[in-house]
């Protein structure tokens, strides 16, 4: 069995905030409209593993999710272009990794989100990984 894959996805709390993953147990992760972070979209399998990163408000990833639904066009898009997945909350992380706390890290100097800031959803290698969460208090 292979190692599930590391994400980060970025959500607006004000729009759809970790609190309301937890309340609605799943969601469909649509409205992507960026072709890159649609491919990242489609690169995701089932169980991959997400850090889920509240932008604008809070700036910082709060928790863990996980796919549980691959790709499949996302019906809030009329072109029929871009893709949805299907999302779960996982558990919170017990201390939030600040955008402040994550570029002060020397380990995450090469951060995808760092080098493609306004996409919502990126990749994240093993070692960021393990330094994100032991950041969070795992």
């Amino acid at each position: 069995m292979t190692k599930p894959s590391h994400w980060l996805v970025k959500s607006e709390p004000n729009k759809y905030a970790w609190d309301d993953l937890v309340r609605d147990k799943r969601t469909i992760w649509d409205g992507v409209r960026n072709n890159q972070a649609a491919l990242y979209l489609k690169a995701m399998q089932v169980g991959d593993e997400l850090l889920y990163y509240h932008s604008n408000e809070g700036l910082a990833i709060v928790g863990i999710a996980e796919v549980v639904r691959t790709a499949y066009l996302d019906p809030s898009d009329k072109s029929g272009r871009f893709v949805a997945v299907d999302v779960a909350p996982v558990r919170p992380l017990p201390q939030p990794v600040t955008l402040k706390a994550l570029k002060a890290e020397p380990a995450l100097a090469g951060m995808a989100m760092f080098r493609q800031f306004r996409l919502s959803v990126t990749p994240i290698t093993e070692e960021e990984w393990s330094v994100i969460l032991k950041m969070g208090g795992e």
